[in-house]
């Protein structure tokens, strides 16, 4: 870096320092973008995969598919039989509504294995029992914690016939509540045990229990394997019996939805950054050196060649880029923290202060990017100014 850089970076209004405020706010979205999505990623993968999801593949049924199998009462057994399999479980869905107190409907599914429901109050024991449910605190404006221990009668939907149905009462023992921000399965759900929810599904079908899970099949149903060494062995024999299988650590690592577009607009950030501090090198590299042609071309004259200028400009980008990654990615960084409790609290999953750190990957990307690509465009767009002849030039401007 020539000595005079850092005397006309700092003195002359016309330098590249002009790039800084663009360039760190670009820096600084780069890097909260990187905390934001690896925060939410890290608070994902460790709730999901820490409550067994390293061992647990997830079969899905597609109403209308013919590719996709069923997920009937025959072939969740043949999937049980599979080696390496410990248990399956499976998903069915139905409505549970006010019967007695309150107004509300709740959506009802299996407490599946991979449900990790927060508990408030009461408890969730290892396997519900058939009389057992779990609910949220609050739902639809409605108080569950004075019915916790106490069994209650639900209305739910019995079909008989085409479009046609009534009102039938179950009684559940309230075992546990959870905090309603938790929406896993989507707001207001309330968990039953397998054969309990398979019971409400098949009175809204109009049909026999045991007809239903046979005829109708699961929505769903999560597989735990005995070792999740043996998760890829096992999650390929059921492709192969012609199950649609995906491995829940997998799916979570690979992040779809709002965590797969977070991560997606990191990396194409970092790449506008880098695009950015080459392009807005070039032209504020060609107008300064512009704005500053009588001032060289008379250094010029008194014995300095390009190459020194060259140095001159490179080394104000080289300040410039380096001064607006080292503001950016702290600005982004310390936002990403900031953000850390408010993200949690709309995730519904604890995100903590390290979690929210952006990557030492994207930190240094931010810290490098605008100084690499600032001096890179510089070189591009100085070059033209800087082939000028001096003496015509110091004329002109005298």
């Amino acid at each position: 870096m020539s000595r005079w850089s850092l005397h006309t970076w700092r003195r002359d209004g016309r330098s590249l320092r002009r790039s800084v405020p663009m360039l760190t706010v670009l820096a600084a979205l780069v890097t909260l973008s990187a905390g934001v999505a690896g925060g939410a990623a890290g608070a994902v993968e460790r709730d999901v995969l820490a409550s067994g999801g390293l061992t647990q593949i997830e079969l899905s049924s597609f109403e209308g598919d013919a590719s996709v199998r069923p997920l009937t009462t025959a072939a969740l057994r043949e999937a049980e039989r599979l080696a390496g399999v410990r248990q399956v479980v499976a998903d069915y869905s139905s409505v549970l509504y006010a019967e007695e107190e309150g107004t509300y409907d709740l959506t009802s599914r299996t407490l599946t294995p991979g449900d990790d429901v927060p508990v408030v109050e009461g408890a969730v024991p290892g396997e519900l029992g058939p009389k057992d449910v779990v609910l949220p605190a609050t739902a639809q404006g409605t108080d569950f914690a004075p019915l916790l221990g106490r069994t209650v009668a639900f209305g739910h939907t019995r079909a008989t016939g085409d479009g046609a149905g009534t009102t039938a009462v179950i009684k559940l023992r309230v075992a546990a509540l959870y905090d309603p921000s938790w929406q896993a399965d989507g707001p207001d759900v309330a968990y039953l045990s397998e054969d309990t929810a398979a019971f409400l599904a098949a009175a809204r079908a109009g049909q026999d229990r045991e007809v239903f899970r046979e005829k109708e099949g699961a929505r769903s149903a999560v597989v735990v394997v005995e070792h999740q060494r043996r998760v890829a062995e096992v999650a390929d024999a059921l492709r192969a019996e012609g199950f649609s299988a995906s491995p829940v650590s997998d799916r979570v690592r690979r992040l779809p939805g709002l965590f797969g577009a977070a991560d997606l607009a990191v990396r194409v950030g970092m790449a506008l950054l880098a695009l950015a501090a080459v392009g807005l090198g070039a032209v504020r590299a060609a107008d300064s050196a512009r704005a500053r042609l009588g001032q060289f071309a008379v250094l010029r004259i008194l014995g300095t060649g390009r190459p020194e200028l060259r140095r001159i400009l490179l080394g104000e980008a080289l300040l410039s880029g380096g001064v607006a990654g080292v503001v950016g990615a702290c600005a982004g960084a310390a936002s990403s923290v900031a953000l850390a409790g408010p993200l949690s609290g709309v995730l519904g999953l604890p995100i903590s202060l390290a979690d929210a750190l952006p990557a030492p990957l994207w930190v240094g990307s931010a810290l490098v990017l605008p100084a690499a690509g600032l001096a890179a465009g510089t070189l591009l767009g100085s070059r033209e100014v800087l082939r000028r002849d001096p003496y015509l030039t110091a004329r002109a401007h005298g």
